[in-house]
């Protein structure tokens, strides 16, 4: 099938990476033509595991990039859109989703046969109905179900994990304006095989399903983190233990099957979860709940207890010194989490933030995201080290927010420090007999 994606973000390039390995012609369009022209050329311009290796194995065959949006849509069967909708505080902003929809609409206007536009992009419910396809009949002069279709499928990728799951889905949401409009992105999913669930639906509940599952996974960590904050006031309880107690329900596993099903490390205290999605969405959804006069109190709990985290993560400390004044910080993992080069919404910035006001001297290191840290904490105040050994020497504390592969041994290389360094597990990941100073959240 012949497929054209606009917008060559996290979403877009994996998507249009990964139909292509499924046996599709995908054109991936973008406004930045250096971008464009990378692409071309098989360099992915973000970092996640198995993406580069997909563009080298299909770029120049069934991949491509191009600036022409007009000649994509016009050489092709469907188009996903696939462009960022960030949060203002008040409402998700579509001016990029329909920017995109009236360039498609104007293809659209000198194209006779019939067309799929579907939404790919994490919009509110109702985005897609009340926005999208009104733009595109008024762009293209013509009737959306009778001259082309307007689908809505929601995306379940994790970052850093994202062509795993995408090219092995645990759901296929599929959702139209109508049979006509579904079926032809069913056939998108054809290649996946009959094996993986499919959910048929209208564009709305379609919206909403993406929308529940963040809400979910972000209520899950809060919650988590709820209890542990709870465990440290009361003393004598350890949240490992009592997450691992309740990862042994029949709830979370079954008798038949090794091993926990992978919602459980979504009930496990550490520093608040960031990222592009989480706290976008669920921040997007409590806003639009206001708009309808729906008040959303457990979302916006979901929130305050995340922004309560990085400041809970310094506290631990400030139980070793009365100040931070002078004391030297290494922070660990500027990602939000590992296998990702994306720093939004990471809690290492509150974290550092808070150090820094504290007089703390802040060291920081990450594998792959010092760059991008760079650009979103621009403080020259942060040393940003190009080595974990940089970041390890002369220090009097380690804050570990992401726990990288890398930083494994840290524990063991701080054994012999002296005087003992101050060692802050931020996400409840190493053994808390590894070193002698161990601080970790809900102990």
């Amino acid at each position: 099938m012949k497929i054209s994606i606009i917008g060559t973000g996290y979403v877009g390039l994996v998507t249009g990476a990964c139909l292509a390995e499924k046996g599709h012609q995908v054109t991936c369009v973008d406004i930045n033509p250096e971008r464009v022209a990378a692409l071309n050329r098989a360099e992915s311009p973000i970092f996640e595991a198995g993406l580069e290796e997909l563009l080298r194995k299909h770029v120049g065959k069934g991949l491509s990039a191009t600036t022409d949006l007009n000649a994509a849509v016009l050489g092709t069967e469907l188009t996903l859109i696939a462009v960022g909708t960030p949060f203002n505080g008040k409402e998700i902003d579509l001016t990029f989703v329909l920017g995109a929809t009236k360039q498609i609409g104007a293809a659209l206007k000198q194209k006779n046969a019939y067309h799929v536009v579907v939404v790919k992009s994490t919009v509110v419910p109702g985005t897609t109905d009340q926005h999208v396809l009104p733009a595109l009949e008024a762009s293209s002069g013509k009737k959306a179900g009778k001259d082309f279709g307007v689908g809505m499928n929601p995306e379940f990728l994790s970052e850093g994990e994202a062509v795993n799951d995408f090219l092995f889905p645990d759901r296929i949401v599929l959702g139209g304006i109508d049979a006509r409009a579904t079926d032809v992105l069913e056939e998108v999913y054809k290649p996946f095989g009959p094996e993986v669930p499919r959910l048929r639906t209208n564009t709305r509940t379609a919206e909403m399903i993406k929308y529940a599952s963040n809400s979910l996974l972000a209520t899950l960590i809060s919650f988590s983190n709820e209890l542990a904050n709870l465990g440290s006031a009361l003393g004598g309880i350890d949240t490992v233990e009592v997450m691992r107690g309740v990862h042994l329900s029949m709830y979370f596993r079954s008798r038949n099957k090794e091993g926990l099903p992978p919602i459980t490390s979504f009930l496990k205290a550490g520093c608040g979860f960031g990222g592009s999605c989480l706290p976008k969405d669920v921040s997007a959804l409590i806003a639009h709940g206001h708009k309808a006069a729906t008040s959303m109190r457990m979302l916006e709990s979901v929130i305050r207890i995340n922004e309560e985290q990085p400041k809970r993560t310094v506290a631990l400390l400030r139980k070793h010194w009365s100040s931070l004044k002078g004391v030297r910080v290494a922070v660990l993992g500027l990602s939000f989490k590992p296998e990702t080069s994306d720093v939004r919404e990471s809690p290492a910035f509150p974290i550092m933030r808070e150090l820094l006001d504290s007089g703390a001297a802040v060291k920081a290191y990450d594998p792959v995201a010092k760059h991008e840290a760079q650009r979103a904490f621009p403080d020259a105040k942060v040393n940003y080290c190009d080595s974990l050994d940089a970041a390890l020497t002369d220090v009097d504390a380690v804050v570990v927010v992401t726990p990288w592969k890398e930083f494994k041994d840290v524990p063991a290389r701080l054994a012999s420090s002296q005087p003992k360094t101050v060692f802050v597990d931020g996400r409840r990941a190493y053994d808390k007999q590894a070193v002698a100073n161990y601080e970790g959240i809900g102990l």
